[in-house]
């Protein structure tokens, strides 16, 4: 894995879906759906929507978790939600605090009113320092970042610019690749 570069493995950033920190949830399905339309018919789909600024630069990313958790409002005012899931509280706990804050009880009402007036920036995850990795990097050193920050994607950049997206996806397949090459 030393030799394999992430370059040869990322999704270059004009293959990837993006919209506009000001665009709509539906323009942002929308453009979801174009991406995936024309990518490549042997890889795997795309799971996320990249979110640029006014300057076209990255600055955040949009998944299927944050679309669907954005949808319902009643999550923001939970507060930190990792915290919660990730405190081991037993399973009463949480339906109380879904009960409480009527989440998803009527999940369909009002979805496309809803995807019309939400806009991404509002929902958008906001990447952290230890999910950009340079694009010359080497595929075990991407590989240690994936794993230790359990990321399921790392925005490749190139002098500070999101140039593509290196996703596990894509790195587990070559890895099984590799597997499957081994004389046994």
């Amino acid at each position: 894995m030393k030799t394999i570069k992430v370059k040869e493995i990322m999704v270059p950033l004009e293959e990837y879906a993006t919209v506009s920190e000001e665009a709509t949830l539906h323009e942002a399905v929308m453009a979801l759906e174009e991406a995936q339309r024309s990518f490549e018919k042997d890889r795997y789909k795309h799971r996320a929507i990249l979110v640029y600024d006014k300057n076209r630069r990255i600055v955040g990313k949009l998944s299927q978790l944050d679309l669907v958790k954005g949808i319902e409002t009643g999550y923001r005012t939970i507060g930190d939600l990792k915290g919660v899931s990730r405190s081991g509280f037993n399973p009463d706990y949480i339906k109380a605090l879904i009960k409480e804050h009527s989440l998803w009880q009527k999940p369909m009402d009002d979805l496309c009113g809803k995807a019309a007036r939400m806009k991404v920036k509002d929902i958008m995850y906001t990447p952290e320092e230890g999910e950009y990795v340079e694009v010359d990097v080497t595929l075990d050193q991407a590989i240690n970042q994936l794993v230790i920050g359990r990321h399921q994607s790392l925005l490749v950049t190139r002098s500070g610019a999101v140039v593509g997206v290196l996703r596990l996806t894509d790195v587990f397949n070559r890895v099984c690749e590799a597997i499957k090459a081994c004389e046994i």
